[in-house]
């Protein structure tokens, strides 16, 4: 359940900064996150959000890294988005270039680094391979199709409509595959000639995994960033060696450590999005009052682009 109330500002602590937030982004870890607590973090009631972007209103004792009225961008695995004020550790505040909207930066910061991680921290994945994305309508299948074009690959993406395979296309998809009508795993491997995909990206998990070892590739990898629709049962390795294939399971998370690295993969991302190379479609804008809308809209797929809070 979520609920709108009123809480007192907090002042920051010595290392804190705290932003009056413009926006915040909405994921489905946040719709995760709702459904059940996770291991790593207080038990409800919490704020849900793990991105935004707005302007830094105080800063504690010895934070040096950015100073009140500086335009920010955020990514706090602590959540506290879905907030007027978000209060942060200084780390994990990032200043916005000038030509960077806040809309843009925050339907960036999860979802693009996110891709980011997926598309260049795979030692296996080379130029002119073929890449299968899951969900490639969606927010962070488009970043992806846009990413791994730039690095040569052949994308193949799943859609589940008509409407969003057309959205897929328009975002480099080579080929689009509608699951509801085509068996996926299938597809593939007629699209490639009975070889399979050399890298698939999935954040749907249990209802793809299984097919997922049909499509891939010999010495292919598939590597998930969530389980929309709950995490596969226990795997048997052997299939694995069948085909000698590697699986992971990615977080961003434990690719921004530190200021220096979130500030690097933050820069590259925002390179990419003013050259015109990565460009994330914002379908909705929501008063913070409607976050449970717009979970509604996640969780019912009706989605194709990222869902904002305007705060």
């Amino acid at each position: 359940m979520l609920e709108l109330h009123d809480l007192a500002v907090p002042t920051p602590s010595s290392g804190e900064v705290l932003v009056r937030v413009r926006f915040a982004g909405v994921n489905f870890a946040d719709v995760t996150l709702r459904r059940a607590a996770h291991p790593w973090l207080d038990p409800p009631p919490l704020t849900p959000g793990f991105e935004a972007s707005g302007v830094v209103a105080a800063v504690g004792e010895g934070v040096t890294e950015t100073r009140p009225g500086e335009r920010v961008a955020t990514l706090h695995f602590g959540l506290g988005a879905y907030a007027e004020h978000q209060l942060v550790p200084a780390s994990q505040v990032i200043p916005l270039p000038a030509d960077v909207s806040f809309e843009s930066a925050t339907a960036l910061m999860l979802q693009g680094l996110t891709a980011h991680v997926l598309t260049f921290e795979n030692p296996k994945f080379a130029a002119g391979q073929v890449a299968l994305i899951h969900a490639a309508a969606g927010g962070m299948g488009r970043l992806l199709t846009q990413w791994l074009k730039r690095r040569g690959a052949t994308v193949i993406g799943t859609v589940s409509t008509p409407e969003k395979a057309r959205l897929a296309a328009a975002a480099g998809a080579d080929h689009v595959i509608d699951y509801r009508a085509r068996d996926f795993a299938e597809e593939t491997l007629r699209l490639t000639h009975g070889r399979g995909a050399d890298f698939i990206i999935d954040g749907v998990g249990s209802a793809t995994f299984e097919r997922n070892l049909e499509a891939v590739a010999p010495r292919g990898h598939i590597a998930f960033y969530g389980f929309a629709s709950g995490a596969p049962d226990a795997l048997d390795l052997r299939r694995l060696m069948a085909k000698s294939v590697s699986v992971s399971g990615e977080n961003v998370a434990g690719y921004v450590r530190s200021r220096e690295e979130l500030s690097r993969r933050a820069s590259a991302v925002f390179d990419a999005h003013r050259e015109g190379a990565l460009v994330p479609r914002i379908e909705r804008v929501l008063p913070l009052a409607r976050a449970a809308e717009a979970h509604e809209l996640l969780e019912s797929r009706a989605t194709a682009g990222k869902v904002l809070l305007a705060i």
